[in-house]
């Protein structure tokens, strides 16, 4: 990209009080422009901390007051339903105030993404079809921050969940799921989590994986990437289903999202476990299944990153 066009975005970021040097690339400034634009446009409060404005951000506690981090009143409704019911939250890692306040963050998408399909497993069978889960027969119920079992060793020992769990029947009459990761703007370099010998239990039981490639697989950014890869193993390996997969889902030019999935794909010897979708394909194949103007408002919210470079 050239110097003068980097200069306009960082501009154009601070224009909109969502200029942050944690982001890494083009697209996250991008994304986090967007988001900001988007806010203004509807005249939400910004969030401010320490005095400082975070365009990207809605004011506290209005945010969670009025669930404007959700676009639809499905997924308004799903956000009371799933994340602020107690005992149907309790044991799930929502991270508050982030899924009320951030509109950046990745919770938030999966259920402006996934709620709409949640109570439609007629256009839910549709979408998973049109995203090449050619053999499903019809999609019987679609969770979100599921896990099979947090912490028990019977799985993966640890805390990981998916963001969106869906399961399936097939035309065999076999029993199915797909265990989805959600991510928008993220670069995938962060802490990573401690290790379990589990870990290394699974992935030799799946036979997925190269062995010389088990130091990479350990650290980030692929270490996120395997952990759930690994939890969809150890359902398999469970028996709680005939078939499944883990799903890693990101808007095509997010570049760290990608090349971390080249690096995971260059990791693998089996690859039928492990399935890459993009947020355009997801979008296309959701709005193609559902009704109303639901196609147009995400691709505003989350999508249109040409408003951003013709601004």
């Amino acid at each position: 990209m050239a110097d003068d066009s980097k200069q306009d975005i960082v501009g154009l970021a601070r224009a909109y009080d969502c200029y942050e040097t944690v982001d890494a690339s083009a697209f996250q400034r991008k994304a986090r422009t967007l988001q900001s634009m988007w806010r203004e446009e509807r005249g939400y409060p910004v969030g401010i901390k320490n005095g400082k404005r975070y365009g990207a951000r809605l004011a506290m506690p209005w945010a969670r007051e009025s669930l404007a981090n959700y676009m639809t009143e499905v997924a308004k409704e799903a956000i009371r339903r799933e994340v602020l019911d107690p005992v149907r939250s309790k044991s799930k890692l929502y991270g508050k105030p982030r899924i009320f306040e951030n509109l950046l963050s990745s919770q938030p998408l999966c259920f402006n993404l996934f709620a709409e399909l949640q109570i439609d497993l007629k256009a839910a069978t549709a979408f998973v079809r049109a995203m090449g889960i050619e053999q499903v027969a019809e999609v019987t119920a679609i969770a979100f921050e599921h896990s099979p079992g947090r912490g028990d060793e019977a799985y993966t020992g640890d805390r990981s969940a998916f963001d969106v769990f869906v399961e399936y029947t097939t035309k065999s009459g076999k029993s199915g799921f797909l265990g989805i990761e959600v991510k928008y703007h993220e670069k995938l370099i962060g802490k990573a989590a401690m290790l379990r010998g589990r870990y290394e239990e699974v992935a030799q039981a799946s036979g997925a994986f190269k062995p010389d490639c088990l130091p990479d697989l350990r650290i980030q950014p692929l270490q996120q990437i395997w952990r759930d890869h690994l939890l969809a193993c150890s359902v398999l390996q469970h028996g709680d289903y005939d078939e499944g997969a883990f799903v890693f889902l990101y808007p095509r030019d997010n570049q760290h999202c990608a090349e971390a999935v080249d690096q995971y794909r260059a990791c693998l010897v089996q690859h039928d476990t492990f399935v890459v979708w993009t947020l355009e394909d997801a979008w296309q194949a959701a709005r193609a299944s559902l009704v109303k103007d639901w196609g147009k408002l995400f691709y505003d919210r989350y999508l249109d990153f040409a408003r951003v470079e013709r601004v």
